[in-house]
């Protein structure tokens, strides 16, 4: 029998692309609920109950009731919103997090699906504080762009109606208050709560992030070549991962980095570079938002949980 796959808000910008990346798997049984009944609450828990893996892509309160619906001890659930990230008796969803995180996701019943912001600095960040090569209480700022894609449909229809007039670059979170810093804080293993500043760029998908390090105050000063190897070790010892280290290099500039390269995949390259006379160095991610961001995080969560 197919395991049944139910994908509450499957119409937003997350689900469509789950549905996508699914439409071709005959291994599963992709149930949705019928247009007419689509507002019952009755509706939603007879599916989310029906499921063997729920993947819910809603707004917080939205994915927090969806759970409370769910009465039985079998149907699995992956949570695309910030809800659950950080709660207690869930997995989070970056499976090369850690070396056994894979088979944490593949044992669990509520996994959290990462946001598409913090998993850059986390795949950088954490490696170099596991290895000591950075304290946890180092102050730490990521910057960088992602998609217009990123801010759900009402920004997807405003930059597609404004067209070549859109922002180039809309720097956004200057409250301070970026909703994914909590489980960047928690997942990077940092003490204290680091400054986000990302902003959205004139197209659709794909993202860049970049964490700059000044690292002149610590002890020991390492090198680049030190937290290179750091994080190049971390992702060796990750079985069938998709995080993948550059090489380390000393140029100026280097036009693979570029925000879309990775558009419609799951991968993500890692780079390191730094200046060690001036103890000066950068982290620099590359993804899609959609992709290792969000619904290619999620099949590749789903298929953990199935043993695919």
């Amino acid at each position: 029998m197919k395991p049944k796959i139910f994908i509450d808000g499957e119409h937003g910008t997350t689900g469509l692309q789950i549905r996508a990346l699914l439409a071709e798997r005959g291994d599963l049984e992709i149930i949705s609920i019928p247009a007419e009944r689509r507002k019952e609450t009755a509706a939603r828990a007879e599916f989310l109950n029906t499921a063997d893996i729920a993947i819910l892509c809603l707004p917080d309160d939205a994915a927090k009731e969806s759970v409370s619906l769910i009465t039985n001890d079998t149907t699995k659930v992956i949570d695309a919103s910030t809800a659950h990230r950080v709660a207690e008796g869930w997995a989070y969803g970056f499976a090369e997090m850690d070396r056994d995180q894979a088979k944490t996701i593949a044992s669990a019943k509520r996994i959290a699906n990462p946001g598409c912001w913090p998993q850059g600095p986390i795949a950088t960040l954490r490696p170099l504080v596991t290895a000591g090569l950075l304290p946890a209480d180092f102050p730490i700022t990521v910057n960088g762009i992602s998609g217009y894609s990123g801010g759900g449909r009402p920004m997807i229809e405003d930059y597609v109606a404004k067209g070549e007039d859109a922002s180039e670059f809309l720097p956004y979170g200057l409250t301070l208050q970026h909703k994914h810093v909590p489980e960047l804080r928690a997942y990077a293993k940092l003490s204290h709560d680091p400054i986000m500043q990302p902003a959205v760029g004139n197209f659709a998908q794909g993202m860049i992030t970049v964490v700059p390090l000044q690292l002149g105050g610590l002890d020991h000063v390492p090198s680049g070549a030190e937290l290179h190897a750091a994080i190049a070790d971390h992702f060796a010892a990750i079985k069938d991962g998709v995080v993948e280290v550059a090489p380390y290099a000393h140029l100026e500039r280097m036009p693979e980095i570029d925000p879309e390269v990775y558009n419609d995949t799951n991968r993500m390259k890692v780079y390191v570079f730094a200046n060690d006379k001036r103890a000066q160095a950068l982290l620099l991610a590359v993804y899609d938002n959609l992709g290792k961001g969000a619904s290619g995080a999620a099949v590749q969560n789903m298929d953990l949980m199935l043993g695919t």
